[in-house]
């Protein structure tokens, strides 16, 4: 009997396991054109946080007592679809379970090419994730070589994507971290400089690390880092709004007292969803499989085992335990 996460109540601030029950999937035979997958690798983004509240948003809210989505891969297992054959690997929406029937016409499933990458990078690098770092980076704030680029939660899935790739284009490089761990880390990727907001304030951070200003900020995180890099602007920078992970939780009020530079600067602020820019996915595609194949753009993950762990998996997105992609392996 497959087995599927539920949302059994709405989270209050911070997420807690109870919000979560593993429940059973009715069994049923497959309908002409559908197919079955058995999930090896399951997603838990930060996104999914705001589908757990019944708050309008980009993305309809997750239904009480019913299955949770979210990115998967796994292999067909039993097919009515000769597209789907079995033994064909797949990149879809059904996570949060171990098995995904899939064929349905609001059902987003991808057949992965034989590439010799592996699996989970679907779920990473050739991914959500690093369509939505190299999407944001190239197409929303049009980035540069030879530009300054700031990164906040350079150490996340897809923070640490947009590093590589900025380095990779040419660009000066800035990012900010918790602790001096993963701000090695994101100084390995090779980014210029990493900021510690454990350690102090952003903006006299930011200020010190990029004295003539910035050009580009790729936002993660709201809040006080969105505010530093209001501050230390260039004239004609280009914000590309990803997350404010900083918000999910907490709706309390955030003083932004330099949002003013936007008008004199001429600060262009813009907030993107990865679905708006599928029509690139074909370049994206190829070239990040380049720059993977040429070692300048790597991963790294942090895995929880078993469907059980796939509820601990999404709170310690939260709780900055993660380094790189949060992964749950089945």
């Amino acid at each position: 009997m497959a087995r599927a996460w539920n949302l059994v109540s709405r989270p209050d601030g911070m997420p807690v396991l109870e919000n979560f029950a593993l429940k059973d999937l009715p069994d049923s035979p497959l309908q002409d054109g559908q197919f079955r997958v058995k999930n090896t690798w399951l997603s838990v983004d930060p996104y999914m946080r705001s589908r757990m509240s019944e708050a309008k948003s980009y993305a309809a809210s997750y239904a009480l007592n019913e299955p949770m989505i979210g990115g998967a891969f796994g292999e067909v297992i039993e097919s009515q679809n000769p597209d789907f054959p079995v033994g064909a690997k797949v990149a879809h929406g059904l996570g949060w379970r171990d098995e995904a029937v899939l064929g349905g016409p609001d059902q987003m499933a991808n057949k992965v090419p034989e590439t010799g990458l592996p699996d989970h990078l679907w779920l990473s690098n050739m991914g959500l994730t690093g369509g939505t770092a190299w999407m944001g980076l190239l197409k929303v704030a049009h980035a540069k070589e030879g530009e300054t680029v700031f990164v906040s939660a350079a150490a996340g899935a897809v923070g640490s994507a947009v590093v590589q790739l900025a380095k990779a284009k040419g660009m000066t490089v800035i990012g900010s971290a918790g602790g001096p761990e993963k701000c090695a880390w994101v100084l390995e990727l090779g980014a210029d400089a990493c900021l510690d907001y454990k350690a102090g304030p952003i903006e006299p951070q930011l200020a010190k690390a990029a004295p003539e200003g910035i050009d580009v900020y790729f936002d993660n995180v709201g809040g006080e880092h969105l505010d530093a890099a209001f501050g230390q602007a260039r004239e004609m920078a280009r914000f590309a709004i990803c997350g404010m992970i900083d918000r999910y939780n907490d709706q309390s009020p955030v003083m932004m007292k330099n949002l003013i530079r936007i008008i004199p600067a001429r600060i262009k602020v813009e907030g993107f969803l990865y679905p708006d820019f599928m029509s690139d996915i074909p370049e994206f595609m190829k070239d990040m499989g380049a720059l993977i194949a040429a070692g300048q753009v790597t991963s790294r993950e942090t895995i929880k085992d078993g469907l059980e762990s796939a509820p601990e998996a999404f709170l310690g997105l939260f709780t900055g335990e993660n380094m790189g992609k949060m992964l749950v392996r089945l």
